[in-house]
This record gives structure tokens, sequence and C-alpha cells, in this order.
């Protein structure tokens, strides 16, 4: 493999970084807008890390033109943030607010202006807080409500927004959020996880059918998936066995019915007992099975698992964190390892190898399609020093290691078309709170200031030239 100071990315990729609504916007009761999920979840005594909330966040909502100059100074070229959907529709039904939809027609704007290419996504785990109410992911009609609101966000910005992705990790909001309960809204059936993973998926294909409608053709319509890289402890049958079983219930669930228009047999077998699938209606898998332009990969640490042997049993160490709930149902006779190697402050793994195995599975998986890395990025204990400055070489070499593996990647014939740093800056990192910082940005939460990071002008410059600098370079 060539020296990645020797190798250049391609001319038109993608340098970006990535956020959430919930996590930055602050303003929570401004402008019509209305609770979502994590509000209430959030001002759930017990949920986050010291009862912390978002209500203020990074107020970005008031401070996103600062926030885009600051883009423009790190030399990005995309920036990929969510709409708050109860900003947009704050029953989660019926006309839109114009005052919600007006702070992102002025956020693209300036996005436009400054040159960078914005990447919305419509959905990252903020439902209204009364569709959960009705019932949330689980019921049915969950799906067609979001489809409604994307055609509305569709609508306002589609002459002006060219990359969509319908939701960010469904995963996470199907199985932490209604199956370990670590997640909003908090709650721990496995059943009406798997109803929730099916009606997201419904709502991923309706949706992508209502932005096609009233979009220019030229715009992509993608998904971001939080695939795992799951590898068996060892080559042993039962070894394998449990992979497959937690390959289908982290990856199968969604890409099967999405890529090959079916939810693997596999699956469907192993999760008889907690579910009969009897709400997947006629039809339900052709409007999942929509052609997709793009297919977003978000990439953190690889998952190593066994067959529980003997009294040993629960996937309890698979970094997603804590609950006496599984957010893996029908699989509680697998079992979760932590992988060997250095661990970010997340305690997760840094394994960059994991993002190649990623990106080459799905050139397989998805021949012809093309991929970004819609989110990937490391927390660490960043401190500023006495004047100031915030080092972070960690960041730098987990950033460095990571693109080293795209490149690879792009150049054993993948076509990985950007990435986008997980995240712009520190932020609201949802049921840790603000202990955990995923910033190239660094955020006083006393003042709201914002300092880059050593790692941001190491990624300013690799966005600059194209070439990876070496890691000591920004230190």
């Amino acid at each position: 493999m060539p020296d990645s100071s020797s190798v250049t990315f391609p001319p038109a990729f993608l340098w970006g970084a990535a956020t959430s609504a919930y996590q930055i916007e602050g303003a929570v009761r401004e402008d019509g807008r209305t609770p979502s999920i994590w509000d209430t979840f959030s001002h759930t005594p017990g949920k986050t890390a010291g009862g912390e909330t978002g209500d203020v966040a990074v107020d970005h909502y008031h401070r996103y033109r600062d926030d885009v100059a600051l883009m423009a100074e790190l030399g990005l070229t995309a920036y990929r943030f969510s709409v708050s959907w109860s900003r947009v529709q704050p029953t989660g039904r019926g006309p839109a607010v114009q005052r919600g939809l007006d702070f992102y027609r002025r956020l693209v704007d300036e996005l436009l202006a400054r040159g960078i290419k914005p990447a919305l996504t419509l959905y990252h785990w903020d439902l209204p807080q009364e569709l959960e109410d009705a019932g949330g992911w689980p019921v049915r009609d969950t799906a067609f409500r979001f489809a409604e609101y994307a055609q509305l966000v569709g609508e306002a910005l589609g002459d002006r927004v060219e990359q969509w992705i319908t939701l960010n990790e469904p995963w996470c909001s199907a199985f932490l959020g209604y199956g370990s309960g670590v997640h909003a809204p908090g709650r721990t059936d496995p059943a009406a996880s798997l109803r929730a993973a099916h009606h997201l998926n419904l709502g991923h294909g309706l949706a992508a059918s209502a932005l096609r409608s009233v979009m220019p053709a030229r715009n992509q319509i993608a998904i971001s998936l939080n695939s795992s890289v799951v590898r068996p402890l060892s080559q042993d049958p039962a070894d394998l066995a449990a992979a497959r079983r937690i390959d289908d219930l982290a990856n199968g669930v969604f890409h099967g019915p999405m890529l090959h228009g079916a939810y693997p047999a596999s699956l469907l077998e192993a999760t008889r007992a907690v579910t009969d699938w009897s709400y997947v209606h006629d039809g339900d898998v052709r409007t999942i099975n929509a052609p997709l332009d793009a297919l977003g990969l978000n990439y953190y640490t690889p998952c190593l698992v066994s067959a529980a042997t003997g009294e040993a049993k629960g996937p309890r160490a698979d970094g997603h964190g804590s609950s006496e709930h599984s957010p893996w149902p029908a699989a509680d006779d697998v079992l979760f390892h932590q992988t060997p190697g250095d661990r970010t402050e997340m305690g997760w793994t840094i394994d960059p190898t994991g993002l190649y195995d990623l990106i080459m599975r799905y050139r397989r998986e998805a021949p012809g399609l093309p991929l970004y890395i819609t989110e990937n990025g490391a927390a660490y204990d960043d401190k500023p020093d006495p004047d100031g400055r915030v080092h972070d070489p960690e960041r730098i070499a987990y950033l460095h290691g990571h693109l080293s593996e795209v490149r690879r990647a792009i150049a054993d014939g993948a076509d990985v078309r950007g990435y986008f740093l997980w995240s712009l800056m520190d932020n609201f990192e949802w049921a840790y709170g603000y202990g955990k910082r995923f910033g190239a940005v660094y955020v006083d939460y006393a003042t709201l200031e914002r300092t880059p990071k050593s790692s941001a002008r190491w990624y300013a410059e690799a966005a600059r030239t194209g070439v990876l600098p070496p890691v000591k370079s920004a230190v």
C-alpha cells in the first residue's frame, strides 16, 4: 500500500462534517417548535448524564452564520445537517410552519453562498412527541406521516439542496429507542423494536417516492445506515451462526429489503418467537426497495461476537449503552466481546480496517451505487491548554487511519464520493449529555465560544490538498 502522503483523493471528493438538529440547534421552544421524543426523554430524570438536555445545546439556531463561516474557514466542501421534524411540522401532521422552514432556508442559502454543498437529513431520531403519543414508529401510520413531512421539506428546499438522506441510523431509532430503551422514547419491547424497524423502512421508501414527486431529477436520495462490521470470535460453527444472527439484526433488517427486495429468511426464522411479521403488508417491501441514488455509511468500531457458553449469556458488551434490556431481539444466546486495541472515550475500539471492510461489503452488496461515509469520528477528553489552544493528536491519528482506509477502498475500486467527519463541533451527545466530545471544533459550554482543535486544522489541510497530511503536522 502506498504511503498516504503520496496518494490523492479524487478531485470531486467531498470533504464534509456532520451534525444533527437536536444536538446543536437549541431554541427548542422558538418559532412554533414543539417537543420531540428527545426533549421528553432528556427531561425525564435518570435518562441522560447529569440530567442534561438539548434545550440550548450549542445555540446553532442563533449562531448558524458564524458556524457556516467557520466551516468555510476550515475548507469544508459539504455540510450534513438534519431538519427538526417538530420545528417544521409541530404535531407531526398537517401543514408546515413556515417560520421553522425559514431557518433551514437561511442555513442553506448561507452554505451555498460560501460554496459549501448542503446534505440534508430528514430524520435524526427526533420524532414529534405527538406522534410517539399516538404509538410512534411501531405504528404503521408513522411511516405515512414521515412521507408527508418529507414532501413538505422537499417542496421547500428541493430547488437548492441536491443531496438528501431520509433516515439516519434507523437501527438506533428502532432497537435503542424501543428495545434497550437507552435512546428516546425509552421503550423496552423487543416486538415493538422489530415493528419499528419495518415502519422505518417503509417510511424511507414512502419518503423517497414523495421526494421524487416534488424535486428535480438531479437530486440524490440516500439513507445513512450504521451497518455493523460483525466478526465472529472464532471459526467455530456456533460462533459463525452467532455472527450471522447479529448481522441480520444489525444490517440485513435494513439492507435486505432496501437493496435486495426481501427481509433475510434467516432473520424471519430467528425472530419467530418474538414476532410473526404480520405487519409487513403486501407491497411494503416493493415500496422499501425504491431505487437509491447513493448510500451513506456510518462507522465507528467493529463488534466481536460468539455463541454463549455455560452460564454466560446476554449481549451486554456491545457498545450501545447500559440497560437491563437488550437491543438485540431473540439473541440472548449471543455474547459480545471487547475487541482488542486502543479505545476512544466512548470505550469503542479504534479499528480503521473495519471501515475498509464495510465499504467493500457494500461495493459487493450494491454494485454501481455511489457511497458516502456520512459519519466517522471519535470522542476524546479534549481540554484547552493555558493559551486556549486545543490539541487533539489522538483524533488526528484516528482520522488519518480511517481516511487512509477510505483511500485504499477507492484504490480497490469502491465508488466512495465523500467523507463527513462526526462531528463539526462538540455538542449534546444524547444520553451521555455533554460529557463526550466528538467535535473538530471545541465548544466552551459556559460561553458557547468555538475554538478549532488541531484536528480541524489537519482536516482543513486534507480538504485543501486532497492529500492526508502527516499525523504530527497539526500538533
